[in-house]
C-alpha cells in the first residue's frame, strides 16, 4: 500500500458541507493510489461503529471513495481504516498511522460550528497603536501628565529615541487618526483586517490596564476638553493630576472618543477591511474606575466610589481582598499573577461584573461601532475555575454572535485549545503552538522570546513537520484556517533579530545587537512560510519594513516612516499578491511533501489550484526531488513564482519539468522557493 497516495482533510473536496448543521448528513471523501486498496472504512469510536466507503471515481493514479454520514446534535469524532490484502493502515489527521486510533488525532465535525468565512485565510496587521504614526499631535500625553508606576510619565518627542527596559510609561503620540492616515500603505500590502492593540482608557502605552471599558482613550481619539494641571517632582499620588483627570474622566472627552471610533470604523469599512480589537476582561488595571486606587474619579466627581477606597462601593465584590478589615485604601486586592497594576476581576463573586462585561462586549459591536471581532487577552485565565471560565466564554459566545453571527472571537492562549473550540466558545487562537514556535525554532533555533537556543531543533525539518502536525491537528479545520499566525508580536522578541541566532533581551545585550547579525534570507523564508501555511498570515507592524527587536518591551519600537526598508516591503506585496492569485494558499488542503535535515517542503491544494512550497534552512546548497504528485500535479511541469536567497529574492517564472510525479529544485542556502500549478490539464495522465 502507497501510504504516500492517502489523502483526507477536512476542506471542502473532502467534506461537504465544509461547516454542518445539527441533523444534516454530510459527504466524506477519501483518495487512495489507483487499484491499490481493497477497502476504506469509516470508524467512529463512539458506539463502535465502522463503515464501509464506496468507490465513487478514479481520476489519474488516484481512486476516491465516499460515504454519506448523517450527523445528530453532538461532535463526531472519527478516523479511516484501509485494508489492502492482509495490510491494514490507519488514516487520521496526521496521516497514516500505525496505531488504530491516535488520540490527539481524530478527524471531528461539530455540527453548527460556524467561523467567519471572512476571517479564513485573512491577511491580518496588528498594530501597536502608540508607535505606528502619530496622526494628531493635540492628542498625545504630555510629560509630568500623571504618575504611573511611581514616576510622572514621559512624552517622546523624537520619534525615534530608542525604548527604554521598562517603557510603559514612556508614550510616542501613535493613535487612530495615525492609522487613518496610513490606510493606503495597508492597503497596498493587501491587508484585510486590522488587529489594534487595546484602544480603552489606560494610563499605560500598551493599554491592557484597563481604566474605563466604557470608552475610547481621548489620547488615541480626540481631546474637546483640557486642562493645566500637572504632577510635580515631589508628588507620589495623582490628587493633582488635573490635566489627566479632565482627558480621561470629563464626558465629552470621552463621548467625543467614541464618536471617534465609529468615524474610524466607517473608514475602514468604505475600504472593505475590517477590525478585531482586544479585549481585556480577566483583569483591569489599578486606575479602573471600579477600583479608583489612583482617584481620578473620586476627584474628577460625578462617578460611584471606588473599591479600594470605600467598602460600600458598588463595585466591592468586582475585585477579591485578602484583608476585610483594610479600608479605607484597602491594597488587598488580587493581582493577576501577583501584579498590584493588574487587579483581577472577580466574576464568581459579582453577577453584575459578569453581565457588565458581556454588555461591553456587545456595545462595541453595535451601532454606530459595529467592529468585527475581539482578540480575547490571556483568555484562559478568566476566573477562578476552569468551570467558571468555559460558562463566561459560552455566554460571551452567545452574546456576540447574537449581535453580529459573523463576528470572530480569537482568544490569545498557549497550549492544546481545544476544550475552547468546541463550537461554543471560541472561534481560533493566536497559533503560538501549531505556526509561531515551531518556525521559530526551525528557522533560528531561538524559542519566540530569544530567551533560549536549541541545536536540536534547529534546522530539524522532521521535527518540525511532526510538531506542526501534532498541534494542527487539535485544532478543528475551520479553526486552524482563521488561527493567527504570526512571527513577532507585542509579546515576543521581532523574528527577524531571532535570526541572529543569539540569546538575549534589551537589558543584557542593547538595543544595537538586535540588528547585529542578523539573515535576510532566513527571513525571507520565514515570511513565504508565514503566507502559504494554512491560517490567517498576520504582519506585526513594521515586519514587513525590517524592524529589529528583543523581546518585550524592545518589540514595541516605532515604525520607520521614511526609512523602511522598501525591498522588504515590496517582497511582502509579491508574497500577498501570490496568496490572492492562488486561493489553495488561503483556504486549500494541506499535505507535507518532505522533511530531510533543514529541507521541507509541502503543498496546498484544491480541485482547481496547485501550490509547492520549498525551504532550506542550512548553510549549504541542496538538490532535493519533490513529489509532487501527492498533491495531485501529475503534468509536464511546473511553474517556479519565486525563489529567495540570503541576498535577494527572483519573483521571475521559470518551467521546470515534472518527471514520474516528481520535481527537482535546486535550492541555495537560507532559502525557499514556491512551484505553482493551477489549471491541472493532464490529471488524467498516468506515470
Amino acid at each position: 500500500m502507497d501510504k504516500a497516495a492517502l489523502f483526507c482533510d477536512e476542506t471542502v473536496g473532502y467534506r461537504i458541507p465544509e461547516e454542518p448543521e445539527p441533523g444534516e448528513a454530510v459527504t466524506l471523501k477519501f483518495r487512495t493510489k489507483k487499484d491499490d486498496a481493497d477497502h476504506v472504512f469509516l470508524i467512529v469510536p463512539a458506539g463502535e461503529k465502522k463503515t464501509e466507503l464506496i468507490k465513487t471515481v478514479s481520476r489519474g493514479v488516484f481512486d476516491y471513495y465516499e460515504i454519506s454520514y448523517q450527523l445528530g446534535d453532538a461532535p463526531v469524532y472519527f478516523y479511516f481504516e484501509i485494508q489492502k490484502g492482509t495490510e491494514t493502515c490507519f488514516y487520521n489527521r496526521r496521516g497514516a498511522v500505525e496505531q488504530r486510533e491516535a488520540a490527539d488525532g481524530l478527524f471531528c465535525i461539530t455540527p453548527g460550528f460556524h467561523v467567519p468565512e471572512w476571517a479564513k485565510g485573512a491577511l491580518m496587521y496588528q498594530i501597536f497603536i502608540d508607535r505606528f504614526y502619530n496622526g494628531d499631535p493635540s492628542n498625545d500625553v504630555v510629560s509630568d501628565e500623571y504618575i504611573y508606576i511611581g514616576f510622572p510619565v514621559t512624552k517622546i518627542d523624537c520619534w525615534e529615541e530608542g525604548l527604554s527596559v521598562l517603557d510603559v510609561d514612556r508614550f510616542y503620540g501613535g493613535d487612530l487618526q495615525g492609522i487613518l492616515d496610513k490606510l493606503d500603505y495597508l492597503q497596498s500590502l493587501k491587508v484585510e483586517v486590522l488587529y489594534l492593540s487595546p484602544i480603552f482608557v489606560s494610563p499605560s502605552n500598551h493599554k491592557y490596564d484597563c481604566q474605563d471599558y466604557e470608552h475610547v482613550d481621548p489620547h488615541y481619539a480626540v481631546i474637546v476638553k483640557d486642562a493645566d494641571g500637572l504632577v510635580g517632582a515631589a508628588d507620589i499620588d495623582n490628587l493633582r493630576a488635573e490635566k489627566y483627570t479632565v482627558r480621561t474622566a470629563d464626558r465629552d472627552n470621552l463621548e467625543a472618543g467614541d464618536r471617534f471610533l465609529a468615524m474610524f470604523m466607517e473608514e475602514v469599512h468604505k475600504r472593505g477591511m475590517r477590525v478585531i480589537l482586544d479585549g481585556v476582561f480577566n483583569h483591569c488595571g489599578s486606575f479602573n474606575k471600579w477600583l479608583d486606587r489612583e482617584k481620578i474619579y473620586a476627584h474628577a466627581g460625578g462617578y460611584e466610589s471606588g473599591a479600594y477606597t470605600d467598602e460600600k462601593s458598588p463595585y466591592r465584590n468586582f475585585f477579591r481582598f485578602a484583608n476585610e478589615h483594610g479600608w479605607p485604601d484597602n491594597d488587598s486586592y488580587e493581582g493577576w499573577w501577583n501584579h498590584n497594576t493588574l487587579p483581577k476581576l472577580n466574576y464568581e463573586g459579582s453577577k453584575e461584573l459578569y453581565d457588565y462585561i458581556l454588555k461591553i462586549a456587545g456595545k462595541w459591536l453595535a451601532e454606530p461601532y459595529r467592529i468585527d471581532g475581539w482578540r480575547l487577552d490571556v483568555a484562559a485565565d478568566l476566573g477562578h475555575s476552569p468551570e467558571m471560565n468555559h460558562r463566561f466564554w459560552q455566554d460571551f459566545r452567545k452574546t456576540v454572535k447574537k449581535i453580529n453571527p459573523d463576528a470572530f472571537i480569537l482568544a490569545e492562549h498557549y497550549g492544546d485549545a481545544s476544550s475552547w473550540l468546541e463550537g461554543n466558545e471560541w472561534d481560533s487562537v493566536m497559533n503560538y503552538d501549531a505556526f509561531m514556535e515551531p518556525v521559530s525554532w526551525f528557522l533560528t533555533g531561538l524559542e519566540k522570546h530569544s530567551d533560549r537556543f536549541d541545536g536540536y531543533l534547529y534546522k530539524n525539518g522532521r521535527v518540525f513537520m511532526d510538531s506542526m502536525l501534532r498541534h494542527m491537528s487539535r485544532l478543528q479545520t475551520p479553526s486552524l484556517m482563521s488561527a493567527m499566525n504570526e512571527l513577532s508580536n507585542h509579546d515576543h522578541s521581532r523574528f527577524l533579530t531571532r535570526t541572529n541566532g543569539k540569546a538575549g533581551r534589551l537589558d543584557s545585550m542593547g538595543a544595537k545587537a538586535a540588528s547585529q547579525g542578523i539573515d535576510y534570507g532566513t527571513f525571507r523564508a520565514a515570511v513565504v512560510i508565514q503566507m502559504t501555511w494554512p491560517g490567517a498570515p498576520t504582519i506585526y507592524y513594521g515586519d514587513e519594513v525590517g524592524v529589529c527587536g528583543w523581546t518585550d518591551p524592545d518589540s514595541r519600537r516605532t515604525f520607520p516612516w521614511g526609512k523602511e526598508n522598501l525591498e522588504l516591503a515590496e517582497f511582502h506585496r509579491y508574497l500577498t499578491g501570490i496568496r490572492n492569485r492562488n486561493r489553495a494558499f488561503r483556504t486549500g488542503s494541506f499535505k507535507p511533501l518532505l522533511a530531510d535535515g533543514g529541507v521541507i517542503a509541502y503543498a496546498r491544494f484544491n480541485d482547481r489550484e496547485r501550490g509547492i512550497v520549498v525551504v532550506n534552512s542550512e548553510e549549504k546548497e541542496r538538490t532535493v526531488r519533490i513529489p509532487v504528485w501527492e498533491a495531485e500535479i501529475l503534468g509536464e511541469s511546473v511553474t517556479r513564482i519565486m525563489e529567495t536567497g540570503r541576498e535577494n529574492y527572483n519573483v521571475g517564472q521559470m518551467e521546470l519539468p515534472v518527471y514520474d510525479g516528481t520535481v527537482t529544485v535546486r535550492l541555495e542556502p537560507k532559502s525557499a522557493m514556491i512551484l505553482e500549478n493551477k489549471e491541472n490539464e493532464n490529471f488524467d495522465a498516468n506515470f
